[in-house]
């Protein structure tokens, strides 16, 4: 009842004064003290009050909470209620009156020293795989973008960067470039150092003999790569079958998991050699015992060499054929002449070693051997063809038949041609005919001539072509000190090059294709030699008169003749005066005085006129 009156004694209206005025300002600065006074674009604390698959929900002492993007926290999925993270305020209000905050500003805002202070430390940091580039992975870590290096992802090669994407993982950074900005960081560093743990504890408990389950981590053309469970080791290629190995993919695919024997390993470099034939016997062990050399087996061609071709007559089991041994013939090709890959042959067993495990085989002796039988098939003294093999400065070989083959000596192919080289003669390839002279079966070797087709004719050229003889001859070879002339019936003779000289010293010197007549001036039948001279052939001949000795000869047959003197016009004044003193001399002799007195003076003048005709005469 008392209550019921203080309620209507009680002044409404001036509590509503007092509300707005005093009480109500003091009440709100009570209020304003219990919150944080924050200001645009700086980074504060929070604490995380909610989260759902869209946004999470931050007090950071704020009147209102702000809503982050759950987006923004992909690189920590273990973020839950009560976690304190950073945050960027954006703005205290936006349209809604809603506090607007940014997780990635603020780690943005601090990114780059934290990532140093990372590095330096080597403190381990989460990353957010965003994507697959080129050569890696593009990571969030610290809110900077990083690279993520294919070889850094694990210990062991990555085949699919795809199933990464979206993951978060731990990091540790690598590598920091200020100038650009780049940060590199490796998941395989926070695992190597417990790998290399694993390593040593494995390799400690390694034994030789040992049988270890592995799973095949990598296939090259080498060899296989195990993993034993943090240690890898190496299966070469010769140790994954007892076999020929050509493609070990054949034999393993990746991911198997197969059991492996250790043949042997380092402790220092960790290098385990690993064997997978040698869980399996030897094929040698399980090989006929009855099997013997001269014995015939068949097999498949499985390598091919220049020396020789291997045949696998049994899985494991190799026998090698040489090419020595493919053919009778001693002219010796290459395997690939006689034998391929994959072929299937018979061959017989010419060698077998089972403590070895070697085997050599042979192929020609499945055929009869030609020299068994060789001197009754080629007996000394008969015809055959055979084939030009090759040549040599002294001769040629040739061929018979298979296996058979001969040598004709240079001296053995013409009886008149003087052959310098085999090539003059004949041409590889080509078919001769020969005649057998000597058989050294022990050396397999035949002696044969051409030459010997006909009957010697050097008995028969001593009468036609004897010392003195004249023949006309062709030179076909000229050379400094010499000439090689071709005479009657093939036969070549040789004329110096001083016999080479022309009766005619003016005209040209003989030249090549000059056909000229020759003087023998040697024959040789045993040495097989006939020299001949062009210059003898007219250097016996009389010598012929000069033309002085012509002239002389002329004068003194011919009579002597008075000499006649040319006149001249001086001369003809002369004899005319000379011929009036004359007459005038003849009337002096009958007269007595008056021609006596003048005689004197026409004597005189013709004394003087013959001596001076005689002068001009002379």
């Amino acid at each position: 009842m008392a209550e019921n009156l203080s309620l209507q004694n009680f002044d409404w209206d001036a509590y509503e004064n007092e509300k707005k005025g005093t009480l109500n300002e003091e009440t709100l600065k009570k209020y304003d003290a219990t919150l944080n006074a924050i200001k645009d674009h700086e980074v504060v604390e929070g604490t995380v009050t909610s989260i759902n698959k869209r946004e999470v929900v931050v007090n950071v002492g704020f009147k209102s909470d702000g809503i982050v993007p759950a987006t923004e926290f992909r690189y920590n999925p273990d973020l839950k209620v009560g976690d304190k993270v950073e945050v960027y305020i954006e703005s205290q209000e936006d349209t809604k009156g809603q506090l607007v905050l940014s997780h990635k500003e603020a780690r943005a805002s601090r990114s780059w020293d934290r990532v140093n202070e990372a590095c330096n430390s080597g403190e381990i940091v989460n990353g957010y795989i965003k994507c697959r580039t080129k050569g890696g992975m593009i990571v969030d870590v610290l809110g900077m973008e990083a690279f993520l290096p294919g070889s850094q992802i694990d210990v062991k090669p990555i085949r699919d960067y795809d199933q990464f994407v979206g993951k978060t993982m731990e990091f540790k950074i690598v590598k920091v470039n200020d100038e650009f900005r780049n940060v590199v960081v490796s998941h395989k560093a926070l695992i190597e150092a417990e790998i290399e743990a694993q390593k040593a504890e494995i390799v400690s408990k390694l034994e030789k003999g040992q049988v270890l389950e592995g799973v095949v981590k990598n296939i090259t053309n080498y060899g296989v790569f195990i993993d034993l469970g943090g240690v890898d080791g190496l299966i070469h290629i010769t140790d994954l079958s007892w076999g020929r190995v050509t493609d070990p993919k054949e034999f393993v695919q990746l991911d198997q998991k197969i059991n492996v024997v250790i043949l042997d390993f380092d402790d220092e470099k960790k290098r385990i050699a690993l064997g997978l034939k040698q869980l399996t016997p030897h094929p040698w062990d399980a090989l006929d015992a009855n099997l013997k050399v001269g014995d015939k087996v068949t097999g498949k061609v499985v390598v091919m060499a220049d020396y020789g071709a291997f045949v696998e007559v049994a899985p494991g089991i190799e026998g090698l054929i040489h090419v020595s041994e493919m053919s009778w013939s001693q002219h010796l090709r290459g395997a690939n002449d006689f034998l391929k890959v994959g072929q299937e042959v018979e061959a017989v067993i010419l060698t077998l070693d089972r403590e070895e495990r070697k085997m050599s085989l042979g192929i020609k002796q499945l055929k009869a051997d030609p020299w068994e039988n060789v001197d009754s098939k080629y007996a000394v003294g008969t015809r055959h063809f055979a084939r030009v093999r090759n040549f040599t400065n002294f001769g040629v070989f040739v061929e018979i038949e298979e296996g058979v083959d001969g040598l004709i000596h240079i001296s053995d192919l013409s009886w008149t041609k003087k052959i310098k080289h085999p090539n003059e003669f004949t041409q590889i390839g080509a078919e001769i005919e020969v005649v057998v002279l000597e058989i050294d079966k022990e050396n397999r070797r035949l002696s044969l001539g051409h030459k010997q087709l006909e009957e010697n004719p050097w008995e028969e050229l001593a009468a036609k072509f004897g010392v003195d003889t004249v023949v006309e001859g062709k030179i076909v070879e000229l050379s400094d000190k010499g000439a090689v002339v071709s005479l009657e019936d093939g036969v070549e003779a040789f004329c110096t090059a001083r016999h080479l000289q022309k009766e005619d010293k003016e005209a040209a010197a003989a030249k090549q294709g000059d056909v000229l007549d020759f003087k023998v001036i040697e024959f040789n039948k045993d040495a097989k030699r006939i020299l001949v001279s062009h210059l003898r052939t007219w250097e016996a001949r009389p010598e012929a008169p000069s033309k002085e000795t012509k002239a002389a000869a002329k004068k003194e047959a011919a009579p002597e003749m008075p000499k006649v003197e040319k006149t001249t016009l001086g001369d003809l004044d002369v004899l005319a005066n000379l011929k009036a003193a004359m007459t005038e001399e003849a009337p002096a002799e009958k007269t007595a005085e008056k021609p006596a007195k003048k005689a004197p003076a026409k004597k005189a003048a013709a004394k003087k006129t013959t001596k001076k005709a005689e002068e001009t005469a002379e």
